[in-house]
């Protein structure tokens, strides 16, 4: 049995304990309280017949001494009057009410009125005891086997709609536990579909507004990163893949040139070994760019207070030792921010490359921090407006930039670490020329203080 038949079948029965429980208890409460009806009733009518017997008896209209006559037993009530020493049950053909030491004490006056429940004949009954004037009592019996008949039938029909409640509630509680887990199930075709085969192209019809329906929309956005993130993982391999072959391959051609030939010429070996080391640079650092963009778009627990003024300040006296013919003028805040230190310095130093790369010799790159905002400006040939929304895709490289050097991971790599940031950044290309890159870094959490 799948997840969701379980879950529906223990809703269902747990629906039906609780009906179940509900049910049993109005039983129980509606059945005593029937029977204290009933009795009180009962009660009602035997002190009626026992007050206008009292009455008769006081008016000289009515004697009773001595053992009754209880040929009443088809009759609504039986009475007999008693006094202190009276003995036995009655006749032995003629049986009368049960007199004993209660109902003597009673007729002695040593004793308060009270209620009995006796059988006589095999007949229920219901019995009142009452004193009397001049030391005796007044017994008054009516038949009670009409209440215990319908405590019966109470009784069954209390279990009866007790049962059929239970049932209806097995039933009721299924169907809604099958409507209300569809979701689920969808959920769980889902998962099996996924895994076979290993596609998250797969989404779940969702409808409502209920949590179940928020559990669906949920795990569709969940297998629409999932999605992403496998899309973005092809992509990532096979772009490395074909940006890896090239220098591969002519560091491949190189080396079989310098140990399969004979022996060079001094300067044709020197300019294939500075080829070598040129390839291994690039290729270095394309796989440097891709270990940085594996490291995924979240900070980490590494994530601290750092002055991010000073890590550009480094970058900055970096990028002048490495760009000679370019002049970095900066203009900087101290700024606080939360951030990994050497996160933010790879990015930076790609913005920085970036912008030298882009810019003719002599040119000047102008770096501003300031409000939070880090502003990176070339005086380069700028980006194309059609450009502009792929140049944060990884090895994404504009026609215009393919004969320069590099591999088109530089913005990827700065766009990931300003989302692990929580830091917005944009690309813009004015019209006189030069390109500027903006990143805009959020306040301090609370908790940094």
């Amino acid at each position: 049995m799948s997840g969701p038949w379980q879950l529906r079948t223990r809703i269902a029965v747990l629906s039906a304990a609780c009906v179940a429980l509900v049910a049993a208890s109005m039983a129980v409460a509606a059945y005593f309280f029937f029977d204290r009806e009933l009795r009180q009733q009962l009660d009602i009518g035997l002190s009626r017949e026992s007050n206008r017997i009292q009455l008769l008896v006081k008016a000289g209209r009515w004697d009773a001494t001595g053992t009754g006559d209880c040929e009443w037993i088809a009759t609504p009530a039986c009475s007999q009057v008693i006094t202190p020493d009276q003995q036995g049950p009655g006749q032995e053909d003629v049986p009368g009410l049960p007199v004993d030491a209660g109902a003597r004490s009673v007729a002695a006056g040593t004793a308060d009125a009270f209620r009995a429940d006796v059988v006589v004949a095999g007949h229920p009954l219901r019995l009142l005891t009452t004193p009397l004037p001049g030391h005796r009592a007044l017994q008054v019996a009516v038949r009670s086997d009409g209440v215990e008949q319908s405590l019966r039938r109470i009784r069954k029909i209390l279990v009866a709609a007790g049962a059929g409640g239970v049932l209806l509630a097995c039933a009721l509680g299924y169907l809604i536990a099958r409507t209300s887990l569809r979701p689920v199930a969808a959920i769980v075709a889902a998962t099996k579909r996924v895994t076979a085969t290993r596609d998250p192209g797969h989404r779940i019809a969702v409808r409502g507004e209920d949590e179940l329906a928020q559990l669906a929309r949920n795990f569709n956005t969940m297998l629409a990163a999932l999605e992403d993130s496998v899309t973005a993982q092809r992509r990532l391999v096979a772009d490395a893949s074909h940006e890896l072959r090239t220098p591969i391959t002519s560091l491949r051609s190189d080396i079989d040139l310098l140990t399969l030939a004979g022996p060079l010429e001094p300067d044709r070996q020197r300019r294939v070994l500075d080829r070598v080391h040129e390839q291994f640079a690039e290729l270095t650092q394309l796989v440097n760019d891709l270990i940085e963009l594996a490291r995924g778009d979240e900070p980490g627990d590494a994530a601290e207070e750092v002055r991010l003024d000073d890590i550009v300040g480094h970058c900055r006296d970096r990028a002048d030792r490495h760009w000679p013919g370019i002049a970095f003028t900066t203009e900087l805040e101290p700024t606080v921010v939360d951030g990994v230190p050497d996160r933010l310095a790879r990015a930076i130093a790609n913005l920085l490359d970036n912008a030298a790369k882009f810019s003719p010799d002599g040119g000047t790159v102008a770096v501003r921090l300031r409000d939070r905002i880090l502003t990176v400006t070339d005086q380069g040939p700028g980006i194309a407006p059609d450009d502009l929304p792929m140049v944060f895709d990884r090895f994404y490289r504009a026609p215009a930039a393919r004969t320069l050097p590099g591999s088109g991971l530089g913005l990827a790599i700065v766009a990931q670490v300003a989302k692990a940031h929580g830091a917005g950044v944009e690309v813009t290309s004015p019209e006189d020329g030069g390109t500027s890159v903006v990143i805009r870094f959020p306040a301090l959490s609370a908790d940094s203080g």
